[in-house]
């Protein structure tokens, strides 16, 4: 199959893997690459040292045009980037702030730009300073997805760009796949379904329950991490989703977990704390929702403890996922039903 996105990229299959934190590391960015997507490495929970590290493990395990994304709105994210740019890492993909640096910095040996977008405002920004291509993130998708869903946000953001779209939120097999390029996208973002294979870092009862669960068993709402996120529906992520006083987060739980957002950024705790209160109002509640929301994420998905306290994000795909394959599997069984979706619709047409 040969898409905008495949030209874009140098990569076989028009297929990326979203990056998630704690679960898209090397091992997984590398198996996807050398399956023939593109595997981007997430670095939302590394400081910039870690980054580097990473990257020079990923480029070990694979030969093949890889990525690394970063949200620009937390800390320690514009130092991330500037690793990747350092290291020429071939596909730089952020989010949640102004990228235009990135895009002439990337460009400058021949790298890639992508902006992650819920809306058509941010998808022409985007474009207007440089980004070579955008993921398009519908409602459905784990963790931040848009207001609107993938069904009309994909063909509208495709029609309102001349750039290279990938379709986020809801894509799990070949028919997504298909209907994802039928909507105007030239290649589809997959992160619940690639979380569920056998060489995603999740752990064994996160993978069990994605398999188990449908497409109505997540939970949606602006009060766990302050963005508007969707996770695997559980009592844990149901108490953890409830609204606070106010609407505002639990700020001496957040004074608390600040010392692991600081731990996780290698920055030095109090200064990190009064980096955040001197920040604004609007930042600082924005801060406290996330110090509270990323311990129960990485035990989630390192320990599979969704009881008590842990949460996953996940998206409603997971009631298209039936099986943990190897990426290589999944990819290859991906473009066997396109090809077979393509036959039917190619007799219906006819």
């Amino acid at each position: 199959m040969r898409t905008r996105v495949t030209d874009l990229f140098g990569v076989k299959y028009p297929v990326m893997l979203s990056g998630m934190g704690w679960i898209s590391v090397p091992r997984i960015v590398a198996a996807v690459s050398n399956a023939g997507g593109l595997g981007i490495l997430a670095t939302g929970v590394m400081d910039a040292s870690e980054t580097r590290k990473a990257v020079h493990e990923t480029k070990k395990l694979t030969d093949k045009p890889f990525g690394i994304n970063a949200a620009l709105l937390f800390p320690g994210a514009v130092e991330n980037v500037k690793v990747g740019l350092e290291e020429k890492v071939p596909v730089i993909n952020f989010s949640l702030g102004k990228g235009d640096w990135i895009a002439k910095a990337a460009h400058e040996y021949g790298g890639k730009v992508i902006a992650t977008v819920v809306n058509d405002r941010h998808a022409k920004r985007a474009q207007d300073y440089g980004c070579d291509g955008l993921v398009v993130t519908g409602h459905e998708a784990a963790a931040h997805g848009g207001d609107a869903t993938s069904l009309v946000l994909v063909p509208a953001i495709a029609d309102a760009v001349d750039i290279p779209v990938i379709a986020a939120g809801g894509f799990a097999d070949g028919r997504g796949l298909m209907a994802a390029l039928a909507l105007g996208a030239d290649g589809i973002a997959m992160g619940t379904r690639f979380m569920t294979t056998k060489e995603s870092p999740l752990h064994n009862k996160g993978k069990d329950l994605s398999v188990e669960k449908g497409v109505t068993d997540t939970i949606y709402g602006p009060y766990f991490d302050g963005l508007g996120c969707r996770s695997m529906k559980t009592k844990a992520a149901e108490k953890a989703y409830r609204r606070g006083f106010l609407g505002l987060p639990n700020f001496p739980v957040a004074v608390i977990n600040s010392r692991t957002m600081a731990k996780i950024y290698n920055f030095p705790h109090l200064k990190f704390l009064v980096g955040i209160l001197s920040s604004g109002w609007k930042n600082i509640v924005q801060m406290s929702y996330m110090a509270n929301a990323l311990p129960a994420m990485q035990v989630a998905t390192e320990d599979g403890e969704m009881e008590n306290k842990g949460v996953l994000p996940a998206g409603q795909c997971m009631g298209l996922i039936h099986g943990v394959p190897t990426v290589s599997e999944l990819l290859e069984s991906i473009m066997a039903e396109a090809n077979e979706v393509r036959e039917k619709l190619n007799s219906a047409m006819s």
